[in-house]
């Protein structure tokens, strides 16, 4: 298997990191849109969180990734009722710019059919993603009919294809990650507002942290095995760190006085809807469970505010400011 950069080499690039990790720990955020420039790490760090998380267990030969403990609702359940559980790693798919829907969706096996005459469903990549991630750079490229169904899937868990005479409904539930650069054409807000968290990421403007990260991935490619036991400790302090928080999650409270506080801010700021508070309270709620903590405080919900709703809010003719920068002003005047 190739080496993997280590998610805790990462230099910098906190927002993302972070969203990344909340997504991580609560899976009903809703995926993670991550703008920025080109060769800043975007797909560097999600394929390293994909690396870290432990490997799943799965029913050999499984085209869905089948989950042992409910195999009885996956299409192959049939043919594979006496199939073993086996570990996998988390599935890792990438989505090409030019698929298409049956390539994602999945469709009728024409070979099979044309050979033996059987109708026989082949399963598309969201079948592949089953339980893992589904990444997309350079999703604001993709066509919008396309960004559409993959956010429905996301959002419902499962997938119903019906077509050619074929009825299958499989689960589907995948953390989706986009990214891509605005200078290259921008996501419809209606689709933008349906990731959960949004994240801009720069070039690095510190000559140290440059030159860290250019030392980095030098030391990678030079000997990845020495380098990735040099972040083997602070890996498994990240692994160990999720693992906790996705147990205690349930358990976390949000107080009542947490809710007003992050309705104040979604109307303060003028954020479309009610997903921005749904958002907020999800995305805290995941952040105080990193940090052990058994409540949600002001400070998870600053920390989440702005990667939460800044892809929310409306344009303010009169406020040329960046939406950072209107969150963070907002929450000041809380």
């Amino acid at each position: 298997m190739k080496a993997k950069f280590p998610f805790s080499a990462i230099v910098g690039q906190n927002a993302m990191r972070q969203a990344l990790l909340l997504a991580a720990v609560e899976p009903r955020l809703g995926g993670v849109m991550v703008f920025g420039d080109r060769g800043t790490g975007k797909s560097t760090a999600v394929r390293a969180l994909a690396a870290l998380l432990p490997p799943i267990k799965v029913v050999a030969g499984s085209r869905y990734n089948a989950d042992p403990a409910e195999r009885e609702r996956y299409p192959d359940a049939g043919e594979l009722r006496h199939a073993k559980a086996v570990e996998a790693p988390v599935p890792f798919v990438d989505l090409p710019l030019g698929a298409t829907e049956d390539r994602v969706l999945g469709a009728l096996d024409l070979e099979r059919a044309l050979v033996s005459g059987e109708k026989r469903f082949e399963p598309g990549l969201l079948a592949r993603a089953h339980r893992g991630f589904l990444y997309i750079d350079e999703v604001n490229l993709l066509e919008d009919h396309l960004v559409d169904l993959l956010l429905d899937v996301a959002a419902s868990g499962e997938n119903l294809v019906e077509r050619e005479g074929l009825s299958v409904r499989h689960p589907a539930r995948f953390l989706l990650i986009g990214s891509g650069n605005p200078e290259e054409g921008e996501l419809r807000p209606q689709l933008l507002d349906r990731f959960g968290l949004s994240v801009e990421v720069t070039t690095p403007t510190d000559m140290a942290e440059r030159v860290e990260i250019v030392r980095r991935c030098d030391a990678f490619d030079r000997d990845p095995d020495a380098f990735m036991a040099r972040f083997a400790d602070a890996e498994a302090a990240t692994l160990k760190a999720l693992a906790k928080a996705k147990k205690a999650l349930g358990k976390v409270v949000v107080p009542d006085a947490m809710l007003e506080r992050a309705t104040r801010l979604c109307m303060a700021v003028g954020a479309d809807g009610l997903r921005g508070e749904l958002t907020l309270m999800r995305a805290a709620r995941a952040a105080a469970a990193l940090e052990g903590k058994k409540a949600v405080g002001p400070a998870h919900l600053a920390a989440v505010a702005p990667s939460a709703l800044r892809h929310r809010l409306r344009k303010n003719p009169l406020d040329d400011s960046g939406s950072t920068a209107r969150i963070e002003r907002a929450l000041a005047a809380l």
